[in-house]
């Protein structure tokens, strides 16, 4: 032993430096193990297990061994592996937990996912007694019932999401003394009755999402005290009324959705002071007025559309000027009346500009068609003239300039073949070199519609919207209208009989479908085939009957929702709604394909019209105004749908189709051909008799014969 110490004495340092970091390692892995065997110890909170059971055993989920253990200790494995969080790929469902209560002996549940499980029920009492909660995500499932006013017990909640389910009832006002509330998720459930003004007492609420759902009555101006809001989604709420003055307060808000509701009045100037706002859209309200001057104030908008003004004086686009960050610019039918401005080339950044259905006049800016982002123009439904611009950005692949007054030769660039572009009801000079790339009828779809006007060749016709040629069981041969169309596209028979025009293009749809189809039986109809198909539209679809005879037709539209909106969860709080015009005047506002079959979805309805043709065509045309949902089942569910079209006259007709005359013509030059050769056959058969009598030797009978025969 003595011998030992002289030696470790008489080491050199680099070997004591070495035996002290060994020592300095055994005592970390001591502690270390100390620390894992206390963690170890650590017990989740008998009532928070009981809950947790009974809360799996009533949502018939049970919960994966790799995320934690729920037949023995809840809070163990990747519940306390502080690199594993709520939301992360593989855990669904999934709790975390909070194990440093009671000198690190006890844990309690903090965060806890059901997302997306098709959980069905009611929402058991047991998950208000979690009160550790600061997360709770059951979003996205079949939860039914109303929400219980014990909600209040959740008093650390942080992050609350109910949305996408089929919650009803009244809101609790409970919701309102949750103190340190940041995240509210209530969107796309049935909740009904006034928005609880005690929401305005959640003071550090930053988001707040309750779109889709059944609220009555104003927006309580107590949510003007959420001063720390930055996102506000209250589309397709179900509120109405004007914007309460106190929402001058919200200055923090980033994002807001308010469309498809009935918001009315004037559209406030205190918006412009919402200076961090980033995205807005005033889509399908009762707003009057013009769009306040004040916006030109929101330099820090990407996304703004705002539509469909009612009643009141025009708009200019001069608010837009400072607004160079935009990528989506949305301003269709405003009644802006103003030209486009030279400034247009500044907007680098713009990749969506639609001014469609306004007044705008003058002609359109070289630069526009030049900005080094934009993919999709809608200058449509204006009153824009001049020429197309010479050049094209090789990146802009949809454009719209439809019903205008523009004129003049087409530019080469039509003919590029990624390209889609929509030219109808204009006036161009279509017999240049570089027409030919254009799809066939466009002459007939030009303004005033030339082809057989004066001289009408139809007088009626029938269209399979999306689907094939079909014969319906009362012999009406539905034409196939099955072309692929899409943002900025038309379509015109080989006979010129009947066109078609779409224009619009999606909101965040990244597969966006112009048409839709359906294996399901239709019923309420015997034509099914007829009814599971359809055109569909983001913005705008006509369709023409062309050369038709003038005079009173019946119109006759047929219609099937065969979209999914499911008849029981949160998929059926989805709504199709859109306007129809004929020859101009509308004959339904807000139509509901689902609301007139009463709810069932597939089946079959229609509306018939009268009609009166004047000028030899026929205009039926389906617009979308901002109402009705957006994003149920998917995003980009919404906009007009039709599965086909007729129409018959309501007089004899005095035209018959090219077709029949030249079956006709056909037949009676066959009929006197064969007439004619008959003629000639007998005409050489008399001859010869005749001829041949004459050689005979005549007797008194012959003599007589012949003298009658000349006489």
């Amino acid at each position: 032993m003595y011998y030992n110490r002289i030696m470790l004495m008489k080491a050199p340092a680099s070997l004591s430096v070495f035996v002290c970091l060994y020592v300095i390692c055994i005592l970390s892995e001591v502690l270390v193990l100390n620390v894992a065997q206390t963690q170890g110890q650590a017990t989740t909170a008998p009532n928070e297990v009981k809950a947790l059971n009974a809360l799996y055993e009533k949502w018939g989920i049970s919960a994966n061994q790799n995320q934690w253990n729920i037949s023995g200790e809840p809070c163990s494995g990747a519940a306390i592996n502080d690199s594993i969080s709520i939301g992360a790929d593989g855990y669904n469902p999934f709790i975390k937990c909070d194990c440093s209560y009671n000198n690190k002996t006890l844990c309690h549940i903090t965060e806890m996912q059901v997302y997306s499980l098709q959980v069905d029920g009611v929402i058991p009492d047991e998950l208000w007694s979690l009160n550790f909660l600061t997360n709770l995500n059951v979003g996205l499932n079949l939860l039914s019932g109303p929400l219980s006013p014990s909600v209040s017990n959740l008093t650390a909640i942080k992050y609350l999401n109910f949305g996408i389910n089929t919650l009803s009832g009244q809101l609790p006002k409970e919701l309102g003394t949750l103190p340190d509330l940041i995240v509210l998720g209530i969107g796309t459930n049935n909740f009904s009755g006034p928005v609880p003004p005690e929401l305005g007492n959640l003071s550090k609420l930053e988001q707040l999402y309750m779109g889709t759902n059944s609220f009555s009555g104003p927006l309580p101006s107590e949510l003007g005290n959420l001063t720390k809001l930055k996102t506000l989604y209250m589309d397709s709420s179900g509120v109405s009324g004007e914007i309460p003055s106190t929402f001058a307060n919200l200055r923090n808000l980033e994002s807001v959705w308010a469309f498809d509701i009935e918001l009315t009045g004037r559209i406030p100037d205190f918006i412009g002071n919402w200076s961090n706002l980033k995205t807005l859209r005033f889509q399908g309200n009762s707003f009057e007025g013009s769009i306040p001057s004040s916006f030109s104030s929101l330099t820090n908008l990407t996304e703004l559309r705002i539509s469909d003004l009612y009643n009141g004086s025009s708009s200019s686009l001069a608010f837009i000027r400072n607004m160079k960050s935009l990528t989506t610019l949305e301003l269709r039918n405003n009644k802006i009346s103003d030209s486009i401005p030279s400034y247009i080339g500044d907007y680098q950044s713009l990749v969506h500009l639609d001014l469609s259905f306004n007044n705008l006049s003058g002609q359109i800016p070289s630069l526009l068609f030049n900005l080094s982002s934009l993919t999709q123009l809608f200058l449509g439904n204006n009153k824009l003239n001049g020429i197309l611009p010479a050049e094209k950005s090789q990146f802009l692949v949809n454009i719209d300039v439809s019903y205008n007054n523009l004129s003049g030769s087409l530019p080469s660039w039509i003919g590029d073949k990624s390209l889609q572009l929509n030219l109808v009801a204009n006036n161009f000079t279509l017999e240049s070199s570089n027409s030919s790339a254009l799809s066939h009828g466009m002459n007939c779809l030009q303004r005033n519609f030339p082809c057989y006007r004066g001289s009408p060749i139809y007088s009626s016709f029938a269209v399979n919207c999306g689907g094939r040629e079909i014969k319906s069981y009362n012999d009406i041969v539905y034409e196939r209208d099955n072309e692929t169309l899409g943002p900025a596209k038309y379509y015109v028979t080989d006979k010129n009989s009947w066109g078609v025009s779409n224009v619009g293009v999606f909101s965040r749809s990244t597969s966006p479908m112009y048409n839709s189809s359906s294996t399901s039986r239709i019923t309420n109809t015997q034509d099914i085939e007829l009814f599971q198909t359809a055109r569909i539209s983001a913005s705008s679809l006509r369709y023409y009957g062309l050369g038709l005879e003038n005079g009173n037709y019946t119109v006759t539209l047929k219609f099937a929702e065969i979209a999914d909106f499911d008849t029981t969860g949160w998929k059926s709080y989805g709504r199709r709604v859109f306007d129809i015009y004929v020859q101009g005047n509308r004959v339904e506002k807000d139509f509901d394909i689902k609301r007139v079959a009463n709810g069932v979805l597939r089946t079959a309805v229609q509306r018939q019209y009268t009609a009166q043709v004047s000028e030899n065509y026929l205009d039926i045309h389906l617009f979308w105004a901002g109402k009705g949902t957006c994003c149920i089942p998917n995003d980009g569910t919404y906009g007009p749908s039709i599965s086909a079209i007729s129409a018959t006259p309501d007089f004899e007709p005095t035209v018959r189709p090219p077709s029949l005359k030249t079956q006709k013509n056909k037949t009676g030059l066959i009929v006197g051909m064969v007439v004619g050769v008959g003629v000639v056959f007998l005409s050489v058969l008399a001859v010869f008799f005749i001829v041949r009598r004459r050689k005979r030797p005549q007797s008194d009978d012959d003599d007589g014969n012949l003298k009658d025969l000349s006489t």
